[in-house]
């Protein structure tokens, strides 16, 4: 995630390590973004070469982080890289893409969710059964032998 407060980007931009830092996530997962075709924009460099990343590499890579934190395949980002690239004309892609995204993201919260439903119903049933001093009563699986 992109720094709170972050201090402004120099003209000439950050080096990878201050990318890195300002951004969470490794110089090594830069560089993959980069050469895995999330990026929308080519990464500036030096006259030696050396990457120098502005305010919109770094808004960019937070926008990719969080959509892969939130399940997107790298297939699916590098694709949304591609329209976003590619510039105006295809807005209705873009957002057909992220409305896809959404719901499969809500349909894993949902399920996410009735899972805690079970976690708290388990958590209630042992604390109410240590309270009540009958815990050895909790069902515990025993193999019968045949």
């Amino acid at each position: 995630m992109l720094e709170v407060n972050p201090q402004p980007i120099p003209e000439r931009g950050v080096s990878i390590a201050e990318a890195a830092r300002r951004t969470g996530v490794g110089a090594h997962t830069l560089r993959y973004y980069e050469r895995a075709g999330l990026v929308v924009t080519p990464v500036d460099r030096t006259s030696g070469g050396r990457r120098r990343y502005q305010q919109l590499d770094l808004d960019w890579i937070n926008v990719c982080t969080r959509l892969r934190a939130t399940g997107m395949p790298i297939k699916t980002i590098r694709r949304y890289a591609q329209l976003v690239s590619a510039g105006q004309g295809n807005e209705q892609d873009r957002l057909a893409l992220l409305e896809t995204h959404r719901a499969d993201v809500t349909a894993k919260l949902t399920e996410i969710q009735e899972n805690l439903e079970l976690i708290d119903h388990k958590i209630d049933v042992y604390r109410g059964r240590l309270a009540a001093g009958d815990a050895d009563q909790l069902w515990a699986p025993r193999r019968t032998r045949t």
